[in-house]
């Protein structure tokens, strides 16, 4: 009966020292898990977000595996839904500016966001390249702006006046006016956020 004891509290014992020894053993690989964020993709940049994004080609010309090796102006030039922007740079002077500037970000309006000025206006402006180049360096900032910047941000503009961001999660706006609808590109020397509406400069 006692030999049975001592068994007892021999096992009793052991099974106490293990336990702890155990959980030690698994705590660092716990900490790690919490502490270290999840990186967006295998190469650690963020990775493109919004509605829009779905509607990029998966691959190929206008991709944003393509985009990301092309210098920003030529990039917008093959994606499908900046081909208007593009020649808007074109009339207003401004693809190699944009193509030969590093770390810029631009807020690139789609062709749908050109489709919203009212023709005879969006005619106007395209005929008139010192307006022009005015509106487009207004969706141009000189340096990089990340997602995390994106709700509370005011950024200078390439022309010289404020742009201001708002939003949370995944939904942004520029000016209370634009939406994002797919952030987070990368080009060989920009970040672009496209955005559903053409942006004004103050008057």
């Amino acid at each position: 009966m006692q030999a049975l004891h001592a068994r007892t509290v021999v096992a009793s014992v052991a099974a106490a020292t293990v336990l702890p020894l155990s959980l030690g053993v698994l705590a660092p690989h716990a900490l790690a898990d919490d502490a270290v964020p999840v990186a967006a993709n295998a190469s650690g940049t963020p990775s493109p977000f919004g509605p829009g994004c779905s509607s990029l080609p998966k691959n190929g010309k206008g991709s944003i595996d393509a985009m990301s090796k092309e210098r920003v102006a030529r990039a917008a030039a093959t994606n499908p839904q900046l081909t208007k922007l593009a020649l808007a740079l074109k009339d207003a002077g401004l693809t190699t500016k944009l193509d030969d500037a590093k770390h810029i970000t631009v807020f690139a309006p789609t062709n749908a966001a050109f489709d919203k000025v009212p023709k005879t206006e969006l005619a106007a402006l395209l005929k008139d390249k010192a307006k022009l180049k005015k509106v487009l360096t207004y969706h141009v900032v000189d340096k990089t702006v990340t997602s995390s910047q994106l709700p509370n941000g005011s950024f200078k503009t390439m022309e010289g006046s404020m742009l201001k961001t708002s939003g949370s999660g995944e939904s942004f706006k520029v000016n209370d006016k634009a939406n994002i609808v797919c952030g987070d590109i990368r080009t060989a020397n920009a970040t672009v956020y496209l955005v559903d509406t053409v942006l004004m400069p103050p008057s």
